[in-house]
């Protein structure tokens, strides 16, 4: 959802399962899972990636994750990205109401770029990307009291000078588990961009066209993407709540108007994303 690289990196782990507070199927057989304790989680996988937003070729790069959950406060820093839910809930059914500050570490096009056109166009500075995000989640739905809906919307703005512009994003997700060993989730997710934001990392000015052979071309603000994604977690020893765990999961984006109209992505990439993750946490 970032991670050591391009922003595009933390849109496939910040898919929220890996954010999510622990959850259960309670069995038959089984006591009530304490949910209330606080938690820390420490993870580190491996994900494949585009080279950057809108590239035809993929990376792979490391994913490092720390979740926690403080007197019913959770947090989470993911990749590049980090944000946080300071309104306090007991984890247990009914509405969960949601917001808090998200931080975000932009790397898109400041390292390797694998296309020697866009390469051309040379490197974007880090951009430090600070707002907020506000939700709504209604857990014990459908399959027990623990699967959850949520439908969240998040702002940054660039805080320093380099795009000097923001990206809106609204997500959905639903996620449950099957038992106290496995959980899944999917998640449907988009990404409005302002103008700023589009020109410097789709736009081609002139001197980029003379360097790299790309025409000319002036990004406006608009939808910037869609993306599909689906992840699971198995314990490997305890359960969910506490042990070690493993974490995968794989996302489609398909990108939007003018940043797909971009020769950055229209000749030099592609407007099919793909991704893909696999890795390891401890809770404890």
């Amino acid at each position: 959802m970032p991670f050591l690289r391009p922003a595009t990196r933390a849109a496939l782990v910040s898919l929220p399962l890996l954010a999510a507070a622990p959850a259960f199927a309670q069995q038959s057989t089984d006591s009530p899972p304490d949910l209330t304790r606080d938690t820390v989680t420490l993870g580190v996988g491996a994900a494949t990636v585009p080279s950057y937003d809108g590239s035809d070729k993929n990376v792979v790069t490391a994913v490092p994750l720390v979740r926690g959950r403080v007197s019913g406060i959770n947090f989470v820093v993911l990749g590049s990205r980090a944000w946080a839910d300071v309104i306090a809930d007991n984890n247990g059914p009914g509405w969960d109401f949601q917001a808090g500050p998200v931080v975000n570490v932009n790397l898109n096009r400041t390292s390797r770029i694998d296309d020697r056109q866009v390469a051309a166009l040379g490197k974007v500075d880090t951009a430090i990307e600070a707002g907020g995000f506000v939700g709504i989640g209604k857990q014990g739905l459908i399959t027990s009291d623990y699967d959850k809906l949520t439908a969240s919307f998040s702002y940054v703005h660039d805080v320093g000078s380099v795009h000097k512009s923001y990206v809106m994003s609204p997500l959905v997700s639903y996620g449950t588990p099957l038992s106290r060993k496995s959980y899944v989730l999917l998640n449907a997710s988009a990404n409005y961009m302002g103008n700023g934001y589009a020109q410097t990392y789709f736009g081609v000015t002139p001197g980029g066209s003379a360097r790299s052979g790309l025409p000319v071309y002036y990004a406006r603000k608009g939808w910037k993407d869609w993306t599909l994604g689906a992840m699971g977690t198995v314990a490997l020893t305890g359960d969910l709540t506490r042990g070690l765990s493993m974490v995968g999961g794989v996302a489609y984006r398909r990108m939007l108007d003018d940043a797909a109209d971009s020769p950055v992505v229209r000749i030099a990439g592609s407007r099919n994303q793909w991704f893909g993750a696999l890795g390891l946490a401890y809770t404890f």
